[in-house]
């Protein structure tokens, strides 16, 4: 079996392709490098360009003809950026989508597997959302991934693919194995920002102390991102009994099943470093939520899957990996 992963030299496209490849897949990588590092390209098939460059996209799939499935994972996702550029962001995740599309159809690919985003739910609460939860996006980049679920699910419809969006929830760690990791190394979610203020010797800011949640502050679902590459292995192996001729659309939850509040993301630190991390509290900023954890059944079910790392796991893969991201090991 051969797949071809967009975005296929990122954070996730690339951990993933090392799923793949230790699950026997083979695996072709498309990447423009915008954020992707090559050296996660290095020993595979990696094609650098846009996945709307029509031309490029021919030439990937010619010498390619024997592509059983796509894992479509590249896209922009900067929350606030997505704030500030909407239509830099409409275009690149959706446009562009839109162009790949067409030219898997004409290649007559059929098997796509979406990365889409929690994001795309309300998450106003704190409490679990499955798949039938309200969507309710709260930036442009959130809508982008609802957006082309809807491509997805109206294609699949008017019989052009076979579709499974997974729905991340908040991806942390790295390759266990320190293969791949961010390639960001400030990252922007709470635990790289408890990380930067551990760096430069300062508080890490709680923002946001009354949520309905049982410490008050903000509650996400924290997947390990080698549990999340295992699940699009899953994804692909088991891709016509979930995606069939009779239900061609399907969108699965990835999460743990549990939500993790900030103080408790704190704890887990602590508990990995094995010294306290001095905190102050702030008030909410515009736009944040109480947050949600996945309601993970369907994937338990039609994956035969689900997470079995730990917070403490994700705390100290990502440590390692900013260590030696750092140290340019």
């Amino acid at each position: 079996m051969k797949v071809l992963i967009t975005g296929g030299a990122g954070y996730i496209g690339s951990t993933v392709a090392t799923a793949c490849l230790e699950a026997g897949i083979e695996t072709v990588l498309v990447d423009d490098l915008s954020t992707g590092l090559e050296a996660f390209g290095d020993g595979r098939s990696l094609y650098v360009g846009d996945i709307a460059d029509v031309p490029f996209l021919d030439r990937v799939l010619a010498d390619h003809p024997d592509i059983d499935a796509v894992v479509h994972c590249a896209a922009r996702i900067v929350v606030s950026e997505s704030v500030s550029d909407p239509l830099g962001y409409y275009d690149s995740n959706v446009g562009k989508t839109v162009v790949l599309l067409r030219r898997l159809r004409t290649a007559g690919i059929d098997r796509v597997v979406f990365s889409s985003s929690a994001a795309i739910y309300a998450g106003e609460d704190g409490g679990g959302v499955d798949e039938r939860s309200a969507l309710a996006p709260s930036s442009p980049y959130a809508a982008t991934k609802a957006m082309v679920e809807h491509i997805l699910g109206d294609a699949a419809a008017a019989g052009d693919f076979r579709a499974i969006a997974l729905r991340y929830f908040n991806p942390i760690g790295a390759d266990p194995r320190l293969r791949t990791g961010l390639q960001n190394p400030t990252p922007s979610h709470a635990l790289g920002k408890i990380m930067q203020a551990r760096t430069e010797g300062i508080p890490f800011s709680i923002t946001g102390t009354d949520w309905p949640t049982r410490d008050g502050s903000g509650l996400r679902d924290y997947i390990h991102v080698w549990d999340l590459a295992l699940a699009h292995v899953a994804a692909v192996q088991r891709f016509d009994t979930i995606a069939s001729t009779d239900a061609p659309y399907q969108a699965i939850n990835l999460g743990t099943g549990d939500g993790v509040t900030v103080r408790e993301l704190v704890a887990a630190f602590e508990r990995v470093t094995g010294e306290p991390l001095p905190v102050v509290e702030a008030p909410r900023r515009p736009g944040d939520q109480a947050g949600a954890f996945a309601i993970v059944e369907r994937a338990a079910e039609l994956l035969e899957w689900r997470a079995s790392r730990s917070i403490d796991d994700g705390v100290r893969d990502s440590l390692a990996w900013a260590e030696k991201f750092r140290s340019g090991r």
